[in-house]
């Protein structure tokens, strides 16, 4: 392949994966892969500089600055990128270039945070707006609302300087990023995949609520502006800055010699897997302002640091097991035991196997010899499988066609790799199953938190979801217990059961858990048959009556009814008084029938979900993305590509005033 095409399908590539890392927090590589593959195209432009074009990924500084999740504010100081430098002779050469331009210069090495950037303006001592990093040059996000719920960030500072811009780093804590995936897996939601998407996606939430209950972290890792007094050097900020309440780097080291700056990174690179957080590299900055004032930037990176990426820390350990687990979903997960191996400071002997492509791809058996590394993350993963060292007889691993928790059939979901167990009472199920049932889109039973749940389980007082309405039976022995609090809490919880009796049925259905079955497609259906005997009555072609119910949906909702459990669970539910039948919205008609909508951007007077609910009150849809289908875009402030692709396609745009006339 000549130069030019490699050229090309790097940019290509790398655009692709870009993309999905700034703007999507959804990479579908490591960062070392996308380092080797932005390494290699950095070589071949200097080489063939000709080549060379600004639309190249070595050019620009991150991903774009996002539009749907807040308002674009301009940059008072840029947040550049770092060089990466990735080994020994790189270091080593930084140093030396700095001493030969410098005079006795002086370097800080601390931890790189792998996080998402945020900046904070503080005016006379308050915090004026927090903003993402966005395109790096011009514009990033204002998410000022969500940095307010953020325990690390200070919303006022003890000295009340005129001006000060503080950058840092947004992150999750492994124990706090363990949580939010748990409470992922037992709302039936897709699992972050590591600590950064997390981060990333929940600063970036339109509810400040949700970042609160994420507990996100943050590090300060650099002085951008100051007015009404001035640092010398980068500690000396540090310094004033932890006066302030403010979290700086942990652990950072001021060096004079390479050999110095080098035993730095060697020590943060070995106590890496000791952290309490993920750590993708080592900073070597210069800490004088004056020596970092003289050098400046080049458009992208500063001339005065580097970040240093460690190798994938990879080892070969034997396969002793695979286990599996059963999620809250049904999700089977298959882990690979293995002897137990060190790497990046601590011992690990087990890694995921994802599901059985994951197991296809690497042709993985018990007994087999395998390559395990940690590429700045704490998780381990398995990287191959060295087949020469296989023992005669081992054979690819199969995930059963049984569940390993109930017996139960197992089966693939459609056009995923997950294989799940059928069984609905399967008990690894049952949390989450209970979980989604007491949710704000089900039955909405305000205070029956997880732990109530997890608790009740554990006891025996929850076997099913029917169970909740005989709790109020068992009140007594719950006070005594101490399980929901005392006996004030416990009342108030067991009223607000009671009172979720008198739920539309569409909660019901919503709260059953049927796949493929939830909130707009319960309301729908109940629209539809009115009421639950009308529904469990229904056949095949019956089901598929109704308004966006395919063949697939239509199949799952047949079998839940047909199941001699679920009607079991039905009736204890009727018996208990649960509402069984459809409720007009006061004043809803049919209006918008057959008609979808997409809301974008920032409406005057009411948010997204309060728009969608005034849509669905008069028979309309509401989708995520616009198509030749889409009937109406509402628009708000900020719309973005949303707004654009509605007037490339011809559709009409309407805006709150127009939507608040058109359902009078």
């Amino acid at each position: 392949m000549d130069a030019k095409t490699r050229i090309e399908e790097l940019k290509k590539t790398l655009e692709y994966h870009s993309n999905r890392y700034y703007n999507m927090d959804d990479p579908e590589i490591s960062d070392y892969e996308y380092d080797s593959m932005m390494q290699e195209l950095k070589k071949l432009e200097k080489e063939h500089p000709e080549l060379v074009t600004p639309d190249s990924p070595t050019q620009r500084v991150g991903g774009t600055a996002k539009r749907e999740a807040g308002v674009l504010v301009r940059h008072n100081v840029p947040m550049l990128s770092l060089q990466d430098v990735f080994s020994k002779e790189e270091v080593y050469n930084f140093v030396n270039e700095m001493q030969e331009q410098l005079e006795d210069p002086e370097f800080v090495v601390e931890y790189k945070i792998d996080g998402l950037s945020m900046a904070l303006r503080y005016e006379d001592g308050v915090l004026k707006l927090a903003e993402t990093r966005g395109d790096g040059i011009n514009f990033g996000e204002d998410v000022t609302e969500n940095a307010k719920v953020i325990p690390d960030v200070k919303k006022k500072l003890k000295d009340a300087l005129p001006y000060l811009e503080i950058r840092g780093e947004v992150y999750m804590k492994l124990r706090d990023f363990d949580a939010v995936n748990e409470t992922q897996e037992l709302l039936g939601r897709k699992p972050f995949a590591n600590p950064r998407n997390c981060a990333a996606g929940t600063l970036r939430q339109l509810d400040s609520r949700i970042t609160k209950e994420r507990k996100l972290s943050m590090f300060i890792f650099n002085v951008q502006e100051v007015r009404g007094r001035t640092f010398a050097t980068h500690t000396e900020g540090y310094e004033f800055l932890k006066k302030q309440g403010i979290h700086v780097i942990d652990d950072y080291k001021v060096c004079k010699t390479a050999d110095e700056v080098w035993d730095a990174i060697t020590r943060i690179g070995e106590s890496r897997g000791n952290l309490g957080y993920d750590i993708d590299g080592a900073v070597v900055k210069l800490n004088r302002i004056a020596d970092r004032e003289k050098l400046g930037s080049t458009s992208k990176v500063p001339r005065w640091a580097v970040a240093y990426k460690y190798p994938p820390e990879e080892k070969e350990t034997k396969v002793l097991d695979i286990e599996l687990s059963v999620g809250r979903t049904g999700r089977i997960t298959p882990t690979a035991l293995f002897e137990p191996i060190r790497l990046c400071g601590t011992t690990v002997s087990r890694a995921t196997l994802h599901n059985q492509d994951f197991i296809d791809d690497l042709d993985i058996g018990i007994g087999d010899t395998i390559v395990v590394y940690k590429s700045g993350e704490i998780i381990p993963k398995v990287k191959e499988v060295i087949h020469a060292k296989r023992p005669e007889g081992t054979v690819r691993f199969e995930i059963p066609d049984v569940c390993p928790v109930c017996g139960a059939k197992t089966e693939r979901e459609k056009d995923t790799a997950d294989i799940k167990c059928t069984s609905p009472n399967c008990p690894a199920q049952l949390e989450r199953h209970i979980i989604n049932f007491v949710g704000r889109d089900a039955m909405d039973i305000k205070g029956f938190g997880t732990v109530y749940i997890e608790e009740l389980v554990r006891l025996g007082y929850l076997k099913d979801v029917a169970d909740i309405y005989d709790l109020k039976d068992h009140r007594e022995e719950l006070i005594e217990q101490g399980i929901i609090g005392k006996e004030k809490n416990t009342d108030k919880l067991l009223d607000a059961i009671e009172t979720s009796k008198k739920n539309d049925a569409y909660k019901l259905l919503t709260g059953l858990g049927i796949p493929n079955v939830g909130k707009a497609a319960a309301k729908a259906i109940l629209k539809y048959f009115k009421e639950f005997d009308a529904l469990e009555a229904a056949d095949m072609d019956q089901l598929q009556e109704v308004n966006d119910i395919g063949e697939v949906s239509a199949d799952c909702i047949f079998r839940f009814f047909g199941d001699e459990k679920n009607k079991v669970l039905l009736q204890r539910l009727r018996d208990a008084g649960v509402n069984m039948a459809y409720i007009p919205e006061e004043g809803a008609d049919e209006r918008f029938a057959g008609q979808t909508f997409v809301i974008t951007g920032t409406l005057p007077s009411m948010d997204r979900k309060e728009a969608a609910a005034l849509i669905e009150k008069f028979g309309g849809k509401v989708a995520g993305s616009v198509s030749k289908k889409t009937a109406y875009v509402l628009a708000g402030e900020n719309a973005g590509s949303k707004l654009t692709k509605a007037n490339e396609l011809g559709i009409k745009v309407i805006s709150e005033e127009d939507i608040l006339a058109m359902t009078k």
